[in-house]
C-alpha cells in the first residue's frame, strides 16, 4: 500500500444550518473565523459559505427545505444514541478562560467538565449543532502558534 495516497491534512466539516448569515455571523462573534466565500450550489441545491480560522475550514448549508435538528442531537449525552457524526471539536489553551468569554458574550453553553483530568465542555450554535471546546496546550510551540 502506498501511504502517501492517504497522506492528509485537516481541510473542513460540513454544518448545515437555518440561516446561512446568522450562522456566518455567530461563527465570527463566538469563535472567530472569517467568511472566505460564499456561493450557491445548484446540486444540492443549497446556499454554502466557507468560514474560516487559521488553516481549519467550516462549510455551512443552507437549504430552504431542511429539517430543524432533532432535540436529542443538541445534548452530548443523547446524541451519541444516534450514529452519524457528532461534533466539532476544538483544542483551546485555557477551557476556563474560553468558556468565560463564551459566557460573557451570552453563548448556549451546554457544560463545562473535567474529564480524566483535562478540562472540556460544549456548547450550541446558533441552530443547536454541538461544538466541544477542550483544554490541549501541548499543541502550541513556543511562539503561541498551533
Amino acid at each position: 500500500m502506498n501511504k502517501d495516497v492517504f497522506a492528509w491534512k485537516p481541510h473542513h466539516g460540513g454544518i448545515s444550518v437555518a440561516n446561512l448569515d446568522e450562522s456566518i455571523q455567530w461563527y465570527q462573534d463566538y469563535l472567530g473565523f472569517e467568511l472566505e466565500k460564499k456561493l450557491y450550489v445548484e446540486q444540492i441545491p443549497a446556499q454554502i459559505a466557507f468560514i474560516k480560522r487559521g488553516d481549519f475550514r467550516i462549510e455551512l448549508f443552507e437549504l430552504p427545505h431542511a429539517h430543524p435538528l432533532p432535540n436529542d442531537r443538541r445534548m452530548p449525552n443523547l446524541d451519541v444514541l444516534t450514529h452519524g457524526h457528532k461534533h466539532l471539536c476544538f483544542a483551546v489553551r485555557d477551557a476556563k478562560q474560553a468558556f468565560a468569554e463564551l459566557h460573557a458574550k451570552q453563548a448556549d453553553i451546554v457544560f463545562e467538565k473535567i474529564i480524566d483530568g483535562t478540562p472540556m465542555g460544549f456548547l450550541r450554535d446558533n441552530t443547536g449543532n454541538l461544538i466541544e471546546l477542550i483544554e490541549f496546550p501541548e499543541l502550541w510551540n513556543d511562539e503561541g502558534r498551533i
